[in-house]
């Protein structure tokens, strides 16, 4: 069984529980997705299964090659294309096989995988959250990361060292989120808290392996 699904971020809202309290949430557009290709150990050494997002695509958008490896499968244009591992292959995950959002149930945690927003060329303070030198008059260091080495020994700047540089636009997975609402007939996934990326970004959603 695929323990997971492909979707996309629609934004977030907020709910509302009987006894009043706000709960921040994101609704999430899973599926419906298809088995593209499956990998399994005797071939590939190990068992995991590519999915395709299912949304309109226009055909000229994709290459031969691609043309080519989503012929074999008898699947239409996608987009978005992602493998998940399996624990064990089944014949549920055979090719062309269909993966809704119904896998899920209220109260389960998920794992959600997204690139996170750009920001752009950032100094240390908003990267890193240093927390800056003295506001006083006369000071002349406000937002400067300060010293970055040694000038004796070692004469170099420190692999590693937190220094200014791009920000965002990276993977980044935001785990036990728990999911608040399910809707098998339009395919939306609502989670509690907030999830990577921009409104309209791609998304991996997966079972949390230790709370599930």
């Amino acid at each position: 069984m695929v323990n997971g699904i492909l979707g996309v971020k629609i934004g977030m809202t907020q709910l509302f529980e009987k006894d009043g309290r706000v709960i921040p949430a994101t609704v999430i557009k899973a599926g419906p997705c298809v088995v593209v290709q499956k990998k399994t150990s005797d071939r590939e050494e190990y068992n995991a299964v590519q999915l395709g997002l299912v949304e309109f695509t226009s055909p000229r958008g994709v290459n031969q090659p691609m043309t080519g490896h989503l012929k074999k499968a008898k699947v239409s244009a996608v987009r978005f294309l992602k493998e998940l591992r399996l624990t064990e292959a089944s014949e549920e995950t055979a090719v062309g096989a269909k993966i809704l959002v119904d896998q899920f149930t209220e109260s389960d945690e998920v794992d959600v995988t997204g690139i996170s927003k750009g920001k752009g060329f950032a100094g240390v303070i908003k990267r890193y959250n240093f927390s800056g030198g003295g506001a006083s008059h006369g000071s002349m260091f406000h937002r400067a990361p300060g010293s970055i080495g040694a000038s004796a020994y070692p004469s170099r700047v420190m692999k590693g060292t937190r220094l200014p540089g791009h920000m965002g636009s990276a993977r980044v997975t935001v785990r036990n989120l728990k999911v608040i609402r399910v809707d098998p007939e339009k395919n939306l996934l609502v989670v509690k808290g907030a999830v990577p990326g921009a409104n309209g970004g791609y998304l991996i959603v997966r079972r949390n392996k230790r709370k599930n």
